[in-house]
């Protein structure tokens, strides 16, 4: 099953040092499907601050170059704070399939972000496969999403 259907604009992918290796991980199934991303870093295991690259991330979302991304620090917290703070991401922190698919299918996330430290290779496949082949359900969902911004 490939990943997701192919769009026009990229995927973004960024990572703090504690998620570089899933990042890695992430970044061959793109290449070995021909899925486009841009990753905003870091781009080694060297200690990084998480917020510099979530940051990057966001404005890639706000700015409309990229309509979703990935986002992995050792437990994901972090670096979901700090892309919630743009204005047009709703980044889900994801542990299971089942909540990448909610995440999706109740939340029009448009970020999945992943706990590096704690998830498996398989994990962090199937809930690439969750996230990105489940379709927004809309209708009350939608009218929650609305309340979100401040």
């Amino acid at each position: 099953m490939a990943i997701f259907p192919q769009g026009e604009k990229p995927i973004g992918l960024a990572s703090d040092h504690a998620g570089f290796e899933t990042k890695k991980y992430i970044i061959q199934l793109f290449e070995e499907q021909g899925i486009r991303y841009i990753d905003f870093g870091t781009y080694t295991s060297n200690s990084v601050d998480y917020p510099d690259f979530a940051h990057k991330l966001g404005r890639a979302i706000d700015n409309r170059d990229c309509d979703f991304g990935i986002a992995i620090c050792g437990t994901g917290n972090g670096i979901n704070m700090a892309l919630n703070k743009h204005q047009s991401v709703r980044a889900a922190l994801c542990w299971s399939a089942e909540i990448a698919h909610l995440a999706r299918a109740h939340n029009n996330a448009n970020i999945l972000t992943l706990p590096g430290r704690i998830v498996s290779q398989q994990e962090v496949y199937d809930m690439i496969i969750a996230f990105f082949n489940t379709d927004f359900e809309g209708g009350r969902h939608q009218t929650r999403i609305d309340k979100i911004p401040c």
